[in-house]
């Protein structure tokens, strides 16, 4: 029990980056994927899991060992001329994040209070965001968040309720299944773009960095030079392993959940929450109003992922734009110690609330955002290997081989389907 205990005290930046992996982009790419694919997009969720641990790590270990953000490595590594290009895409890809993200979660509350406007409920979000993360202890924040995300779990338990054949849910999960059209590179790149997400990177690091601080290793972000043990190194890997496993478990179960019902029963394209919804009714199917029930259950996942994630968006953009202008940072300092990093959260989710104006389902919007992760997401992963294997950075930390074998490979990969998808984009066009 106490090593039980010790393991779970442990787990830090690895678990929340982990579980904010699934926000309400990664709920609906995940549902699409499994009501238009069925079981053939399973394989996917076991095939990402070491590269999206490969590639945390390097940003886990980046931050940990410098002490300081991604984006100031990169500066060390390339200077302005990259890091500010690299920001503003980092920034355009949030920001919209977060104005689906806030639209879907506005949709889903109407699921449970359709007399609400969904701008009224979407002001509300972005005011309780805004001032929850300048005024409370983000550690205190997010311990009461973890809690509303273990309603993600209901996809879990429906999966296995739903169930199907097992030994074809086996050999789906771990054989790939690849369809040569425009629908499926689509998906393939908003599944990498969703799971494999440039804010993760930058949030990751700084996160680490602000371990260093908490550890009094370092007196804040980017001062000073942190000694690392073998050990912290150990523990980071194993926060970061067990994260994303979280946050695969959770894409699987999701995947399985709309493949055994939406996708059973001819529903192919999800273009509403309450489209999505359905597929929890498994879940509650004995209870009187089991329809009513799965969307409180969708609703409380799609809130508490993005009452999770939309602070991570937005942070991640702050401390990659305080990295870029030397700003004082870390969500650990009173708003008049970093009033320039506190001022580009409130900002960025400010003008992600404008993308709600845009008159289309909240659904695809979602699934278009992890597309637009997925593209921008390319450029970024090579600048994190090239600094990953920087000696003056890292020191005696940078990459062994399996991490650059798996890194290169998931940026060829990644670089590979972006280009596909356009190719088969234009071609459909024709």
């Amino acid at each position: 029990m106490n090593k039980f205990r010790k393991f779970f005290k442990n787990l830090g930046p690895g678990v929340i980056t982990g579980a904010s992996d699934d926000d309400p982009s990664g709920i609906a790419t995940y549902s699409q994927a499994g009501a238009q694919f069925g079981f053939g997009i399973l394989w996917l969720a076991l095939f990402q899991y070491p590269l999206m641990v490969v590639v945390q790590e390097m940003c886990a270990r980046i931050g940990l060992v410098t002490g300081g953000g991604l984006g100031s490595a990169i500066k060390k590594q390339f200077s302005n001329k990259v890091i500010f290009p690299i920001t503003s895409l980092l920034l355009i890809a949030n920001t919209i994040n977060i104005g689906v993200d806030i639209a879907a979660m506005a949709a889903s509350t109407r699921l449970i209070f359709p007399q609400i406007p969904a701008f009224a409920v979407a002001l509300c979000f972005i005011g309780f965001i805004i001032g929850a993360e300048i005024f409370i202890p983000y550690k205190k924040y997010v311990r009461i968040l973890k809690f509303l995300t273990f309603s993600l779990f209901a996809y879990v338990i429906t999966a296995f309720i739903v169930g199907g054949n097992g030994y074809d849910v086996f050999v789906a999960s771990i054989i790939p299944h690849v369809e040569f059209n425009s629908a499926f590179v689509m998906i393939f790149v908003a599944l990498f773009g969703t799971t494999i997400s440039p804010y993760l990177f930058f949030w990751q690091s700084s996160e680490e960095a602000e371990e260093d601080v908490d550890k009094n290793k370092i007196s804040e972000i980017d001062f000073g030079t942190p000694k690392i043990s073998k050990r912290e190194i150990r523990v980071m890997r194993t926060d970061v392993v067990a994260g994303m496993g979280f946050s695969q478990l959770i894409m699987w179960s999701i995947i399985l959940t709309t493949s055994g019902t939406l996708h059973l029963n001819g529903i192919d394209n999800i273009a509403t929450a309450d489209d999505a919804a359905q597929a929890l009714e498994p879940l509650v199917q004995t209870f009187p109003h089991s329809g009513q029930i799965a969307k409180i259950i969708f609703a409380l996942g799609i809130i508490g992922t993005g009452l999770l994630a939309i602070p991570i968006l937005a942070g991640s953009s702050a401390y990659a734009l305080s990295d870029g202008f030397g700003w004082k940072q870390g969500l650990s300092k009173k708003f008049r110690q970093a009033k320039a990093f506190y001022l580009t959260i409130v900002m960025s989710t400010g003008i992600g609330l404008l993308i709600t104006f845009v008159d289309i389902s909240p659904i695809t919007a979602l699934i278009y955002a992890a597309v637009i992760n997925g593209v921008i997401a390319v450029p970024i992963l090579f600048v994190i290997l090239k600094t990953a294997n920087n000696k003056q950075i890292l020191r005696d930390r940078t990459n062994g081989k399996i991490s650059n074998i798996l890194g290169w490979f998931t940026f060829c990969l990644m670089g590979l389907s972006v280009v596909a998808m356009f190719v088969f984009v234009i071609l459909s066009l024709k």
